[in-house]
């Protein structure tokens, strides 16, 4: 029997799933690994940790389906994008620790260069805005401030990649390095247009062509991996995209005008724009989705920074709970939240605020404010950022959205998911298999070695599970995002000294 396996490399744990030709899971694996917080606003990952906790990962997968790599007929790989692992060329060896998509140790250089006016030019290039949460301005922290890296690229041995071209490296034991053109459109060096890496943006980054990955499609044969690795099969890579606009391909969001939203570390929310980028009006972004046959189409897309890491700081900063299981009932506990808003800003705002200075805030505390009081209004905050973006994403379209297909691993909270079709206004359906991110993957895969013949045979494996209408007065809800508004604006007025 055959398998397509997919490899689901996120901000806290990495996973392996195998799927069959029915889309069902047959087995899965998932391990975490640790985060690392230096100094303030700094987040960094091991990038050996990561590779060790996926290959454990997927050799856990295949001892719980009682099979072998021989049983594989592809691999989708999905990733938490943006984040940047630099290393050697030779020994295959990190330089130094990962520098994860949410460290903000790079403000103060965005800053500069907006400063300097080239923000338009980069977005109308990239579709990006000028934010440390991209990867240039990573890489050239890297350049400036680990004396190894500088002297590795001198020599043209420096490598820089998103994580999904660190694995692949890794798989293939050094004899890829490629990247599909979704993460490539997330560093902030490519052109949007052409999908190719762009010289001008690659002087103003100061990052040597020679560190980049080649660029590939999304699906087909893309890279294989190395026998040694993967038990004396040579397999083949043949599909790969970051992880958000992974779960928009495992939503079947194949049609323009069609939204997702995926409730992970963080929440994002794309809506597929067809075969031209889109240009926002409300600091939304323009990117990738996919590439497929050599045609490529786009997506606009809103960041939202802490979604489900919220309720992992009420688990393991505040004690409130010991799982993030619990929080739906200790929040159903009380009627509403009693007044208390939380911005869960803890590492600045992205869409559409794109603040990197905002710091997480709770408002309205009394003495009569209870842990479920601030547990509900924890998934209040999530939902609130969302509506936020859901709001810019219908300006930008010019029509409001009917539907939001939701997934990730917080979109199993019944309550979470109620509040937010009730602050949109929208349907919100999820589908049975909630980690659509790694479907996503798999369908890549599979489409690229023929498992599946189509995307019509596609749409025949997904269904939605649940759904969610909006229930909540048209009056109620406007006052209470007015209040939401009040509550982001103070939590942009603070401001930590360098």
């Amino acid at each position: 029997m055959e398998f397509i396996l997919a490899i689901d490399q996120g901000t806290t744990s990495s996973r392996a799933i195998l799927f069959d030709k029915d889309a069902k899971v047959i087995a899965s694996d998932q391990h975490e690994f640790a985060q690392y917080f230096p100094k303030a606003g700094w987040v960094e990952h091991d990038a050996s940790e990561i590779w060790e906790s996926q290959l454990r990962a997927i050799e856990g997968a295949l001892k719980k389906a009682g099979c072998s790599w021989e049983s594989i007929a592809g691999i989708g790989i999905t990733n938490q994008r943006e984040t940047i692992v630099a290393w050697d060329a030779k020994t295959g060896e990190p330089v130094g620790k990962a520098i994860v998509w949410q460290d903000r140790r790079t403000a103060g250089y965005c800053d500069r260069l907006k400063a300097e006016g080239k923000e338009s030019w980069i977005q109308e290039r990239t579709g990006l805005l000028l934010d440390p949460y991209f990867s240039a301005s990573k890489m050239r922290w890297i350049l400036e401030n680990r004396p190894e890296a500088k002297v590795l690229a001198d020599k043209g041995e420096l490598r820089f990649g998103t994580v999904d071209s660190w694995l692949i490296w890794k798989l293939s034991n050094g004899r890829s390095f490629v990247t599909d053109v979704s993460n490539a459109s997330r560093t902030l060096l490519m052109d949007l247009r052409s999908c190719e890496w762009d010289g001008d943006l690659l002087g103003v980054f100061g990052v040597p062509s020679s560190c980049l990955a080649r660029i590939v499609d999304s699906s087909g044969a893309l890279a294989e991996t190395a026998g040694e690795v993967t038990g004396g099969c040579e397999i083949a890579v043949s599909g790969i995209a970051g992880d958000q606009q992974a779960a928009l391909f495992g939503q079947l969001c194949f049609e323009p005008g069609m939204v997702k939203c995926t409730y992970g570390t963080g929440c994002f929310i794309l809506m597929n724009v067809g075969r031209g980028p889109a240009v926002s009006r409300n600091k939304l972004l323009g990117t990738v989705a996919w590439r497929m046959a050599g045609t490529t189409e786009y997506a606009l897309e809103g960041s939202v920074f802490v979604g489900g890491s919220a309720v992992q700081w009420l688990r393991d900063e505040l004690g409130l709970i010991k799982s993030a299981a619990e929080i739906e009932a200790l929040a159903r506990s009380v009627d509403d939240s009693d007044g208390v808003m939380l911005v869960p800003a803890f590492t600045g705002l992205g869409a559409p605020y794109w603040d990197p200075y905002a710091r997480g805030t709770i408002f309205g505390l009394t003495r009569g404010s209870t842990a479920a009081h601030i547990a509900r209004a924890t998934l209040d905050g999530i939902a609130y950022q969302v509506c936020d973006v859901a709001s810019a994403m219908a300006s930008d379209a010019g029509r409001e959205l009917g539907e939001i297909r939701a997934d990730g691993g917080a979109s199993a909270n019944a309550l979470l998911m109620q509040t937010q079709a009730d602050l949109t206004g929208a349907e919100v359906a999820c589908p049975k298999i909630l980690e659509t991110t790694a479907m996503g993957a798999a369908f890549l895969a599979g489409l690229g070695v023929g498992f599946w013949e189509s995307k019509e045979v596609l749409k025949e494996l997904v269904r939605a599970d649940r759904r969610y209408g909006p229930g909540m007065p048209v009056h109620e809800r406007e006052k209470r995002l007015r209040k939401w508004a009040k509550a982001v604006e103070r939590s942009q007025a603070w401001a930590t000294e360098d």
